[in-house]
């Protein structure tokens, strides 16, 4: 079937409006088929984490692929005061631009190009607004999801954020970034649909309270669903009530015709004493297979805690703070020009500089190489180096802090990987999209080659994303021009 959330009807207008009014002014100062090159990148990691997820380039890519605009939106332009040289412009609107990406589930590091794009300046500016509310929201859940799935030390994580979601696009686009980082599968129905993602959930406790006791409300739904009953225990009290009726429908109702009871579910009070209580209580009732799930407002920090308290928890189901993000909800990825290619198709590098030092940019047309530790298969470093220079082969490679450039590592015994990956060629998609089980299953792997310390919460060990020497010369060159020509 046709997937909504990719092959959206017209979605070129998706732009702030200040990239239309420079692509006027690039067509009127005859600067619109200038060569430029763009970065799509992020300045830091949310909640002070050591790595983020790369998540959304099928939806770009599919944007990109589908990228028109059609009389209503001519219609529309022309009212805000667009001359008919842009409008006829953009009614013969062709997507020339070259585009390469790292794929989705890869672990990325803030200052690295996520999407490289090389076109037309009028085209490749138009981009700027779609590509980055796409990556930088799906980036940020998926960077949010793989903390909790770390957390819970491979016990299940359902995602059951879509009530919370800010709006359809997240609710749906979220759960999938979540699946890509690790969550087993979503409670959000239509994400199901479009994008095959495995779907949970069994009631809500309007379920339990329509009936006249707990009682009848369990043993409606396990007639009703004998092969796989998980019920919810914590609508009147779970101690007292809702754990003993369990017990009492899978002996009475479950038992009889041969079925088990798959499990409970607990959505408030003290998680950890709850599910030690309900664990022992169900052990003695000869359910030792019945599982426990835990859900109610769940992000890291509670699941490393209730774990390390001993709490009895088979899996979770984690909403709101997944869904949202909710300690950092911004990712924070940027689209910056880094060169331009004059007439001869010599790339000029261009940079912007500013009184703060984050907001600095690495200039030129680049290419990202991972190095990995050949014996552990662990990453070691990544380094930016200009398009053409030679990628090391194996000798012995002096890395060093572009900043703090005394700071250096030698690195010895490695193979190399190029992150960047061709997309679209002059307009032409040349990539083919891996399924979402394919996604995940890389995204999985990705994650294993990072140590430990580079994954902790609190205070990661940072991982090293450096400049080659003539990538950090271009930069210190510019500055250093700057300054002399400042003064």
């Amino acid at each position: 079937m046709e997937n909504m959330w990719n092959d959206r009807t017209n979605m070129s207008l998706l732009t702030d409006f200040y990239e239309l009014t420079m692509g006027k002014g690039y067509l009127d100062g005859g600067n619109a088929d200038k060569i430029v090159f763009f970065d799509m990148f992020f300045r830091d990691v949310p909640e002070g984490g050591g790595y983020a997820i790369m998540a959304g380039l099928e939806q770009v890519i599919d944007y990109l692929d589908n990228l028109k605009f059609s009389e209503e939106d001519l219609v529309f332009l022309g009212n805000y005061g667009f001359d008919e040289k842009f409008i006829d412009y953009l009614r013969n609107f062709e997507f020339k631009c070259d585009v390469w990406a790292i794929p989705e589930g890869t672990v990325v590091f803030p200052r690295e190009p996520l999407i490289k794009v090389r076109g037309p300046v009028l085209q490749a500016q138009l981009l700027e607004t779609a590509l980055l509310c796409t990556i930088n929201h799906q980036s940020l859940i998926a960077t949010k999801t793989a903390r909790i799935v770390r957390a819970a030390e491979g016990r299940p994580i359902m995602e059951f954020g879509a009530r919370r979601a800010q709006g359809f696009d997240a609710s749906v686009l979220g759960a999938r970034a979540a699946y890509i980082a690790g969550v087993a599968g979503t409670s959000c129905t239509i994400c199901g649909q479009q994008f095959d993602i495995p779907l949970s959930g069994t009631m809500a406790h309007s379920w339990v309270m329509l009936f006249d006791n707990e009682f009848e409300a369990f043993k409606a739904y396990a007639e009703s669903y004998p092969d796989k009953t998980l019920l919810l225990v914590d609508t009147y009290d779970v101690l007292k009530s809702g754990i003993p009726n369990a017990i009492r429908c899978a002996k009475e109702v479950l038992e009889p015709m041969g079925k088990r009871l798959l499990g409970i579910r607990i959505d408030s009070g003290d998680l950890t004493y709850m599910t030690q209580k309900a664990r022992k209580m169900l052990d003695e009732a000869g359910l030792t297979d019945c599982k426990i799930t835990v859900s109610n407002a769940l992000d890291e920090y509670i699941i490393r805690d209730l774990i390390s308290q001993g709490a009895c928890i088979d899996s979770f189901g984690v909403g709101e703070r997944l869904i949202t993000s909710k300690a950092e909800p911004v990712f924070g990825g940027v689209y910056k020009i880094s060169a331009v290619e004059d007439e001869s198709g010599n790339v000029i590098p261009k940079m912007k500089i500013s009184e703060n030092a984050g907001k600095v940019t690495t200039p030129c047309n680049k290419e990202i190489v991972r190095f990995y530790d050949k014996a552990t298969g662990k990453a070691m470093a990544d380094v930016l180096f200009v398009v053409g220079e030679k990628i090391p082969e194996g000798e012995p490679y002096d890395i060093f802090d572009p900043i703090e450039t005394w700071k250096t590592k030698t690195l010895e015994n490695y193979t190399t990987r190029k992150l960047l990956v061709p997309i679209f060629q002059n307009g032409k998609l040349v990539y083919e999209k891996p399924s979402i089980g394919d996604i995940k299953n890389y995204c999985t792997k990705e994650l294993d080659t990072l140590w430990d310390a580079v994954k902790r919460f609190e205070n990661p060990h940072r991982y090293y994303v450096d400049l080659s020497p003539e990538l950090w010369k271009i930069k210190d060159d510019i500055l250093h021009n700057f300054r002399k020509h400042k003064q």
